[in-house]
């Protein structure tokens, strides 16, 4: 399943290490800290999920042996130390979980590893502690006993290399069980980099974690693998059963919009020799003895009895399908076995953030825009602290409108409905800052600057300039003064509105080469009220 091609799944978790580390290195929010927690609760229940489909495999295992134990007994003796050897694989990684955990909290005792949760972690930006408990004091050249990933390591290529051996030798060729440990290219170095290294040179504690889970996942993707390969080599006309159950298995319950999400949907025993027929569509409960769809339903792809069900996601929340699976009986007749099965479409990351920069500007719109991995935006409520505002929906789902009239800093309180009531989130602190003054510009000239005769006769007034500004902010002139050189002396004109008067074109006309031109006394109308800006001077040339 995983090997040289990756499955979407894994794609998609090492995208979100990829761009929440990424994040991370900028030193932003702890709410994006706080994604892992999310990451590792999608790869905790692909465990569970992986437990419940190896759980059916070995079911089927004893089925076998309780049906035709001559032929069953050589492949279930193997399958039960695939089981040990992934239980025992399993262990080592909760165990490396559980001495982080403890370095990295301060706690003395050592527990159970279950009890450790990355959401109860306080130091989770901690880099230093789980690289060197993984790399010791040479991460480019770890050695045991210091670096713990090198035991890891080895057990992973141990591993790999007896479950292989554990399988007809027919299909070893074509056996994907990924778990790679290879070298691999780092374009940020640009040179090939061990597993290691790469895995856990300056990762914090929260992605360490989550990579750990991640080899958890892998460990039982491959036991599934082996165990399924071992189950196929007996002779699948031997099975004989009496109760049929509806199985779905997806490879993941947590996914983010965009990725597809994918679920093994079957019974629970089956007869190879025949595939069943999956409907996937809205079932007609009247009749709960004889269910079947409503309509035609849509047919899912079956093989080796497995229904093979992907679909687009898109709409983020809590999706849900059903549908039946319909077996032909020894004599014909079709029975047909209904299925639910619930998951959850998350955002591709969570984040509140200033659309602008990381701050509000007083008396103007700012835009921002709120998200939070697994909760449709409808189901997100912002709120303002700290500072005399208000946040208001922008008319689109996850954007919205922060108006802040004083203060220096201010919160955006995240919270999100849920069927016990609002659950808070976190919060994000924002700067807040006046709007910085515009400069007047006049025949092109901010500041203090020449301009020529013909530059001057053409100008039409003053403007009010701000060319780096993030927002499009119009600052309407509402008055200003030209003084202009004369024989020595200065002659004042001053006009109401932006546009130049007679009077001052007048001036203008009597400006000679050398002479200097001042605009004063500027004023603005600005979000805060009326303001003076810094006007300019130029030199006739």
């Amino acid at each position: 399943m995983a090997g040289g091609k990756e499955t979407p799944r894994q794609k998609m978790i090492g995208m979100m290490y990829l761009v929440l580390t990424a994040l991370l290195a900028l030193n932003v929010s702890k709410e994006i800290l706080n994604a892992f927690v999310i990451v590792e609760d999608g790869l905790n229940a692909t465990n569970t999920n992986f437990d419940g489909k190896n759980g059916v495999l070995y079911a089927k295992f004893e089925k076998q042996m309780a049906d035709n134990p001559g032929k069953a007994k050589p492949f279930y003796d193997k399958a039960k130390i695939v089981r040990q050897s992934a239980k025992d694989l399993c262990k080592i990684v909760d165990d490396i979980r559980s001495d982080l955990y403890l370095k990295v909290q301060g706690l003395p005792n050592k527990q159970v590893a279950d009890t450790f949760k990355l959401k109860q972690l306080d130091s989770k930006d901690n880099y230093d502690i789980p690289t060197h408990y993984m790399l010791g004091p040479e991460p480019e050249a770890p050695k045991e006993p210091e670096a713990h990933s090198i035991p890891l390591k080895n057990a992973l290529i141990k591993y790999k290399k007896d479950l292989t051996a554990m399988v007809p030798e027919k299909d070893r060729a074509t056996l994907k069980l990924g778990l790679n440990t290879d070298d691999v290219y780092s374009y940020s170095d640009e040179k090939k980099v061990s597993w290691e290294f790469n895995n856990f040179d300056h990762t914090t504690m929260a992605a360490t974690m989550c990579i750990l889970s991640g080899i958890k996942n892998d460990i039982k993707n491959a036991e599934s693998d082996v165990v399924n390969t071992l189950l196929k080599a007996i002779t699948a006309n031997d099975f004989s059963f009496d109760a049929v159950e509806a199985k779905v298995v997806s490879e993941s319950d947590y996914v983010t919009a965009g990725e597809e999400y994918k679920a093994d949907i079957f019974v629970s025993a089956h007869n190879s020799a025949q595939d069943p027929e999956v409907l996937i569509g809205k079932i007609d409960e009247s009749d709960s003895k004889h269910p079947k769809i409503l309509g035609n339903g849509e047919k899912v792809s079956v093989s080796q009895g497995v229904g093979k069900y992907t679909v687009k996601t898109s709409s983020q929340g809590d999706q849900e399908y059903s549908g039946v699976i319909n077996v032909k009986g020894p004599g014909g007749e079709i029975t047909s076995y209904p299925f639910q099965h619930k998951y959850k479409v998350a955002a591709p990351s969570y984040s509140v953030a200033a659309t602008k920069m990381n701050v509000f500007y007083i008396g103007v719109d700012n835009p921002v825009t709120i998200s939070v991995g697994g909760t449709s935006p409808n189901d997100i409520i912002p709120g303002l602290t700290g500072a005399n505002g208000s946040i208001v929906s922008a008319g689109k789902p996850g954007e919205y409108i922060v108006k802040v009239k004083d203060g220096t800093k201010c919160d955006i309180n995240v919270s999100v409905k849920q069927k016990d009531g609002a659950k808070a989130m976190g919060k994000q602190e924002f700067r807040v800052k006046h709007v910085p003054k515009p400069n007047a510009k006049f025949a092109g000239v901010v500041g203090d600057g020449p301009a020529t005769t013909g530059e001057l006769n053409t100008a039409g007034g003053v403007v009010a300039d701000m060319p780096d500004f993030a927002f499009d902010l119009k600052f309407p002139i509402l008055s200003w003064n030209m003084s202009v050189n004369i024989n020595g002396l200065f002659v004042d004109k001053a006009a109401v509105g932006p546009s130049i008067t007679a009077d001052q074109k007048s001036l203008l006309q009597k400006c000679k080469k050398g002479g200097r031109i001042l605009i004063e006394d500027v004023y603005v109308t600005a979000p805060e009220g009326k303001m003076k800006i810094p006007g300019c001077s130029i030199k006739v040339k």
